[in-house]
């Protein structure tokens, strides 16, 4: 039975990143070894025979920010669809075992993925807390008679607070579900000629909070999720149902392929 999946990938490292500053508005390009590192995270995880299936994605969602746009560029989707910002850097080639638009019928590699730009997955404003280490949150905090600070709990002060992340999240849950989830999900395989999975290329917090509402949870009550700088996380749901999501903590990913080969042989 066909079972859509979100794939969330968190950008690559930057200089902030890799010294613990919350990086929200600011546009930190990324690292060279950032882009090292996505590079090879494409060539392991995309392809026809690998956890993302170029063919199988509907839409790619990115936040306005560079890096994170620029970590699109470097996985290897061969996108069809032109990327909508002025190009960051070079292209990454499809990666080895990518599949072809059309099933065949373009016989080009990649994805046909439509690739929108959107502010429902730019990182959590933090406001005051910009540019700023947890450390230095703390001791500001004390120094200013306040108390401990959780921003699952308590949002950023001059930023956006759990009550509106949740909101556009939500908003951003309803339109995957409702545009490219529901059409597929439970069909048998080889019955659905739509492609149904979804790309997005986000941040760390804001990734976090999404997984969290995927499953329904309130953020300030979220486990201790980590979706560490290039990060890859997939969200997806129980007994094919639509109405049970869940965080997929790890997959037989190709088992579709060894199937077809199976399939070829009788």
């Amino acid at each position: 039975m066909t079972t859509p999946r979100v794939f969330i990938i968190r950008h690559g490292e930057t200089e902030w990143s890799l010294n613990g500053k919350h990086t929200g508005t600011s546009d930190i390009p990324l690292t060279v070894n950032g882009e090292k590192r996505i590079r090879a995270t494409g060539k392991a995880l995309v392809g026809s025979d690998r956890l993302i299936v170029p063919r199988n994605l509907a839409h790619i969602y990115v936040s306005p920010r560079k890096r994170a746009q620029r970590t699109l560029e470097l996985l290897g989707l061969g996108c069809k669809e032109p990327i909508p910002w002025h190009q960051h850097g070079d292209i990454a080639a499809p990666n080895a075992g990518g599949d072809t638009v059309g099933v065949g019928e373009e016989g080009q590699t990649g994805t046909g993925a439509n690739i929108e730009i959107t502010e429902a997955v730019r990182e959590w404003d933090y406001g005051d807390y910009e540019g700023i280490t947890s450390q230095e949150i703390r001791e500001r905090r004390e120094k200013n008679g306040q108390g401990e600070w959780d921003i699952w709990r308590d949002g950023c002060p001059g930023g956006e607070s759990p009550q509106q992340i949740t909101a556009r999240l939500d908003e951003l849950i309803s339109d995957i579900r409702e545009r490219f989830h529901a059409h597929a999900i439970g069909k048998p395989k080889g019955t659905v000629n739509e492609p149904f999975d979804v790309l997005i290329v986000a941040h760390g917090h804001i990734l976090r909070a999404l997984a969290g509402r995927w499953v329904g949870r309130n953020i300030a009550d979220n486990p201790s999720l980590i979706l560490e700088a290039g990060g890859v996380g997939t969200l997806s749901y129980e007994h094919h149902n639509l109405n049970e999501p869940a965080i997929l903590l790890g997959g037989a990913f190709m088992s579709d392929v060894v199937e077809q080969v199976e399939e070829g042989k009788s």
